[in-house]
């Protein structure tokens, strides 16, 4: 396939960028998108150009690093994967493909398609851990009784891999499903509960801090979100903070 990309190219945060269009040749249909990307960056280094920076890790759609928007959707045209699994054959010989960073406030530029989320770390380090007393005769955890239910709602909650896709897409940018999927994903367990006052406030607050915008529940964080996180997260988090909010010590 023949395949005119255009790039995001900014060289930091403080320097002002520009959309830069690419020819490539001979792309195979079995290629992932980000092995297509890997051809451009050997090419451009080929001729002594700056390759192109973007993030990349497990490239087995575990890790979330791979984030960036294609002809203006988070991770592609195709739903609940990464750009890391998508492939070129979901494009055509001759069509022209737009590649872009995330755009938020709370995800500041570094250099072309890489973006800073180290504010999910943030706010993750806020609360998003439990504390165990490991002094004198712990409980075993699988002895402790858990529903199928909360198990498994629990567990499809912690898919969720941060990579920001939900932020990107949402016209408020906000992080409300991912914050609500690292809530939900301890406060459904009993292991969790210890602590889930002060997690959920804690947690929010430091959303809140980071800059991210409120949930208007357009519902385009849940349809671009490669692991499919329901907006259910953001309804229990939100009772979670009322419950936090009435509770007097």
């Amino acid at each position: 396939m023949k395949l005119t990309l255009k790039i995001w190219r900014q060289k930091d945060a403080k320097a002002k960028g520009k959309m830069v269009a690419y020819q490539l040749d001979d792309v195979s249909p079995d290629m992932s998108f980000l092995e297509m990307l890997d051809v451009l960056n050997q090419d451009l280094i080929d001729k002594d150009e700056e390759p192109i920076a973007f993030d990349h890790d497990c490239r087995e759609g575990i890790c979330g690093m791979c984030s960036m928007f294609i002809n203006g959707r988070a991770h592609g045209p195709d739903r609940e994967i990464t750009v890391c699994q998508l492939h070129m054959r979901s494009f055509k010989d001759g069509d022209t493909i737009t590649i872009e960073p995330w755009r938020a406030k709370a995800f500041p530029i570094i250099k072309d398609l890489i973006v800073d989320r180290s504010s999910f770390d943030r706010i993750q380090q806020a609360g998003g851990f439990i504390s165990v007393n490991t002094s004198g005769n712990t409980q075993d955890a699988n002895n402790i009784p858990i529903s199928k239910y909360a198990a498994d709602t629990a567990m499809d909650a912690a898919t969720c891999i941060g990579c920001g896709a939900c932020v990107a897409s949402c016209k408020n940018s906000s992080a409300m499903l991912f914050v609500g999927a690292k809530v939900s994903q301890y406060a459904l367990l009993p292991q969790g509960r210890v602590e889930a006052v002060d997690r959920v406030k804690n947690m929010v607050a430091q959303m809140d801090l980071e800059g991210f915008g409120n949930c208007t529940n357009t519902g385009a964080c849940e349809v671009e979100c490669p692991k499919g996180i329901s907006l259910e997260n953001i309804a229990r988090m939100n009772r979670e903070l009322v419950k936090a909010n009435l509770i007097k010590f």
